[in-house]
């Protein structure tokens, strides 16, 4: 019986040691949207705007640029932030309050902010807040876990 409990504790042991497990965002799988932002820039029909020199600490972790079911052009790009939060860049040119009830359910007013010189309405939801503006036919809209602090950084990088 003993010797069987040790056989049991060895295999655990060995599970323990050799399957990874995250720690600190260690499991956090870095994307270089670059050249999917120059792809997207070329093919949208409004100004898409992507980040330009963000500082060190911002990870990005996905990126896609689509069509809508409804034929709207979509863009998205989401981020780790240096806190650890989330924080995605959303534009599309599909109507502002579908573009908003998308990407911050149960978004609510919460201000405005200025954010390079630009009035942003800011926005909470159910989970994200968000800093949203209108340009022309899009709205872009910087969301996520993050505070309000660090989606203005983001917000303040776009161009």
């Amino acid at each position: 019986m003993i010797l069987s409990m040790l056989a049991v504790g060895a295999v655990g042991a060995g599970a323990y040691v050799f399957i990874p497990h995250a720690s600190s965002g260690e499991g956090i799988r870095a994307v270089d949207y670059r050249s999917s932002l120059a792809s997207a820039k070329r093919a949208a029909p409004y100004p898409l705007l992507g980040p330009e020199g963000l500082p060190g600490g911002w990870k990005a972790t996905s990126v896609e640029y689509q069509k809508d079911p409804k034929g709207h052009a979509v863009w998205h790009l989401g981020f780790v932030t240096p806190a650890g939060q989330y924080a995605a860049v959303e534009q599309s040119d599909a109507a502002r309050d579908e573009v908003l009830k998308a990407v911050v359910p149960g978004n609510q007013p919460d201000g405005d902010a200025t954010v390079g010189g630009r009035a942003w309405q800011r926005l909470q939801g159910e989970h994200y807040r968000a800093l949203t503006v209108q340009s022309g036919t899009a709205t872009t809209v910087v969301t996520g876990t993050a505070g309000y602090e660090e989606l203005s950084e983001l917000a303040q990088s776009l161009k």
